[in-house]
């Protein structure tokens, strides 16, 4: 990835964003500002039509292939579950077949959605990484076109929430952003690029995938062997280089969330806001918190980029006491 997109390149991928759905809404929560010490804007990217950001990408995605390669019948992804709706919703739009590769123990109910949404579910590996491989093979065996999980056009897609959220709120000193492989943090970055704002953006990963943490430490790629959280949508070993290079260059810090943080976080978003936010879509709130002080009296921002849990995972979390 060369270089970000613009104000015009992100503009027309909400055109066509918005021909699937409206603009997602940012609210400021009393009982959370009380909570946190702050005004809190969050961005509710678990109000789109997949409950996650991952739908943005997966919209522009598709357009441009089924425009620019029209010949192409069928596209294959890996993923841990949002990214796969996306491109399963996206493509039964443009009368393609989907192909969604999951690793072993993802989540059921993110199963089922992808299958509702008209993909093949195939079952394979025992994490994200070991999935993206076996998709690629399998691209390559059935002759279908692999839909990546970062791509500069998936990134003009996500880029539309960063601006929706910044023209609504530019006065936001710092943003909290949930990464994975980085669309989303790259995203929000482009975003504040294009409307020229000073806004600090602060990428949050979980400590049991800490790949862009390590990374961004060390000035260089850095993969774990393994990513253990119940944040799957932030379950990263490998980081994008595309990505990490332009996280490094643009992103103030990058924080470690532990699954406690992770999870009181997302009992505070049902507490203050009666919004479900899974375990990735906590992360950016549980890295605000642990800045509380830092933050406080300041206006500040998080994405809840995504609200797909499975109902025993998310009355476990919510049970416990903080």
């Amino acid at each position: 990835m060369n270089r970000l997109p613009n104000r015009a390149e992100i503009e027309s991928a909400a055109e066509v964003v918005y021909r699937t759905m409206p603009p997602t809404p940012q609210y400021v929560w009393p009982l959370l500002d009380r909570e946190v010490g702050a005004t809190v804007w969050v961005k509710h990217e678990n109000h789109t039509p997949v409950g996650a950001f991952k739908i943005r990408g997966g919209l522009v995605y598709i357009d441009d292939l089924a425009r620019e390669r029209p010949e192409v019948r069928g596209v294959i992804a890996a993923t841990r579950g949002n990214h796969g709706q996306s491109i399963a919703l996206a493509a039964s739009s443009r009368g393609l077949a989907s192909v969604i590769v999951v690793p072993e123990g993802n989540s059921v109910e993110k199963n089922a959605a992808m299958q509702a949404l008209g993909a093949e579910l195939v079952v394979h590996g025992r994490d994200f990484q070991a999935a993206l491989e076996h998709a690629r093979s399998l691209a390559e065996l059935r002759g279908l076109e692999m839909a990546p999980s970062f791509a500069p056009v998936l990134v003009r897609g996500v880029a539309t929430y960063g601006m929706e959220l910044l023209q609504a709120a530019p006065k936001l000193q710092t943003l909290y952003v949930p990464i994975g492989l980085g669309s989303g943090i790259v995203g929000c970055i482009a975003a504040r690029e294009a409307l020229g704002l000073k806004t600090e953006i602060v990428g949050v990963v979980a400590a049991g995938a800490p790949s862009y943490a390590l990374s961004f430490a060390a000035g260089r790629v850095v993969s774990t062997e393994s990513a253990v959280t119940f944040a799957d949508g932030v379950g990263c070993r490998v980081p994008v280089a595309e990505a990490f290079e332009i996280v490094a260059e643009h992103a103030a810090r990058i924080l470690t969330v532990s699954e406690e943080e992770i999870a009181a976080a997302l009992r505070l978003y049902y507490r203050s806001t009666h919004n479900l936010a899974e375990g990735a879509g906590a992360v950016g709130l549980a890295g605000l918190l642990q800045e509380r002080e830092r933050m406080a009296g300041r206006t500040v921002g998080v994405v809840l980029s995504g609200g797909n849990i499975d109902r025993d995972l998310f009355l476990d979390k919510l049970s416990a006491s903080d």
